[in-house]
């Protein structure tokens, strides 16, 4: 028969395997994923400056697809909304494009809250 070990007499468990266990639930904690939160319809610029008075209705939906906002008071004006929350790095991106109509004809475009992302100066070689 065995004899059992006291508590006296067992040996402890080493010091650095407590440390390093602390060490990887310290670090563990920080590593959550945050998903990017999208919404909207996302404007890119390249369509927004295919973008021109005088489109018809069904030209715009093509071109940028159904508006976010449905207009149920005023269907002279449509809304296009893109918002994008990024956790890490924290970074937020908000676009907005209004579409203002007259006889079912595109009369004024709104860009006022559109950034400018289109690239002019492209390096080259």
């Amino acid at each position: 028969m065995r004899p059992s070990l006291s508590a006296a007499t067992r040996p402890a468990p080493p010091r650095l395997a407590w440390l390093a266990a602390a060490a990887v639930l310290l670090l563990g904690s920080g590593c959550i994923y945050r998903m990017p939160i999208q919404q909207g319809n996302f404007l890119d610029a390249e369509q927004v400056d295919q973008l021109e008075t005088g489109m018809t209705r069904s030209q715009v939906m093509f071109l940028l697809g159904t508006p976010m906002v449905p207009t149920a008071f005023d269907n002279s004006r449509w809304d296009y909304y893109y918002y994008l929350k990024v956790q890490r790095p924290k970074y937020t991106e908000t676009r907005r494009l209004i579409v203002f109509f007259e006889n079912d004809k595109v009369s004024r475009i709104d860009r006022t809250e559109m950034p400018n992302t289109k690239v002019t100066n492209l390096p080259t070689g």
